[in-house]
């Protein structure tokens, strides 16, 4: 391995983050309610994946007509999209049930959908949520040299039209996660550059059952029933709407103008701020006041308060979103926030186009 180094953030005399979780551990105290999910987000992971398995059966025993079928998966995808941020993202972090099993139950969700949860966990958990948009640390800004997506990465010619063909970019994640990232990560032990944690036997039995049987459920079973090409087109329609929706949603939090792109000291390895200043700096809210919005991506609209606290369930932060407010109106730290999600977008695409044009 290279000289690489995972930086380190500094100490601090008054802890932010300290300040912080005292202060919403007050409110659930106050409340008297657990910061875990609530029987609203058991019946709605009920009613995700219940909808998913439905359409799908739909679709291959019924066989609708085309436009209808196109449809469904359209549907379908905006499904596995939404099962991935409401049931398995929470569960992931333990924030889904105050009971283990069902947390496990809820983060293997992830398997329905054809991706590995081991990979997930060091990818998501423990790489993007400490190291929030550190380039060549966060894997959520690492997309080779197709896209610029920090300051610090390097430009190149075609990168004065990604704002346009971003879209391509994102549709295809699913495609590429499910069929090459998680394979690449497999066998060559590492993401980016940070080694992946020992794997244990079950973790390998679980990797590869997985694959086994997503591309039972979603290849071949699919192809029997309606033939090669219905499948590729139905496949494919699915694939593009989870990949763009999965993409933008994490993106709009983390690639706009107004988050950092924090570069650690060369001398000391270490980051500008404390870990709680760090992720709010690095992060922005979007459509916090549209309950659809929030509804389908599982709270992930309050980014801010899920990267401050991420053992805490998407269904709380509304309530917990005034007091960050309110703490870094104290502390003098921008609260990054764009009204709509049209807003978001627009702001996205305006760091794209600079990001493309700009050293």
């Amino acid at each position: 391995m290279s000289q690489f180094s995972i930086p380190k953030f500094p100490q601090v005399g008054k802890s932010l983050h300290t300040d912080l979780k005292n202060r919403v551990q007050q409110y659930f105290d106050e409340k008297g309610i657990k910061s875990t999910g609530t029987s609203k987000l058991f019946t709605k992971a009920a009613i995700l994946i219940t909808l998913l398995v439905a359409v799908y059966i739909h679709l291959l025993v019924f066989t609708p007509v085309w436009y209808i079928a196109l449809g469904e998966c359209i549907v379908m995808g905006g499904l596995v999209a939404a099962i991935g941020f409401n049931v398995m993202h929470d569960g992931s972090h333990g924030s889904f049930s105050t009971k283990k099993g069902m947390n496990r139950v809820a983060a293997s969700s992830i398997s329905l959908l054809g991706a590995n949860h081991f990979m997930w966990n060091m990818k998501h958990n423990m790489i993007h949520h400490s190291f929030t948009n550190v380039d060549g640390v966060d894997d959520d800004i690492e997309i080779g040299s197709l896209m610029r997506m920090a300051p610090t990465q390097k430009r190149h010619k075609l990168h004065k039209f990604q704002h346009i063909y971003f879209v391509a970019m994102y549709s295809l994640l699913y495609v590429f996660w499910i069929f090459y990232t998680d394979y690449k990560k497999y066998f060559s032990g590492k993401i980016g550059e940070i080694p992946l944690k020992k794997m244990a036997v079950k973790d390998h039995i679980e990797f590869w059952a997985v694959k086994i049987y997503h591309a039972a459920v979603f290849v071949v079973i699919p192809i029997i029933f309606l033939g090669f090409v219905n499948w590729l087109i139905g496949f494919s329609v699915m694939s593009i709407v989870a990949g763009f929706i999965l993409s933008i949603v994490f993106q709009l939090a983390h690639v706009v103008g107004d988050t950092e792109f924090p570069v650690a000291n060369i001398e000391t390895n270490k980051l500008p701020d404390e870990f709680a200043a760090h992720q709010i700096k690095t992060t922005a809210n979007f459509a916090t006041r549209n309950k659809v919005i929030s509804w389908l991506v599982g709270g992930l609209n309050f980014q801010i308060e899920h990267h401050l606290f991420p053992k805490i369930s998407h269904v709380h932060y509304p309530a917990i979103s005034e007091i960050v407010r309110n703490v870094c109106r104290e502390y003098k730290l921008q609260y990054i926030e764009y009204p709509t999600m049209r807003q978001a977008v627009a702001e996205h695409v305006r760091f794209l186009r600079q990001m493309g044009r700009y050293d």
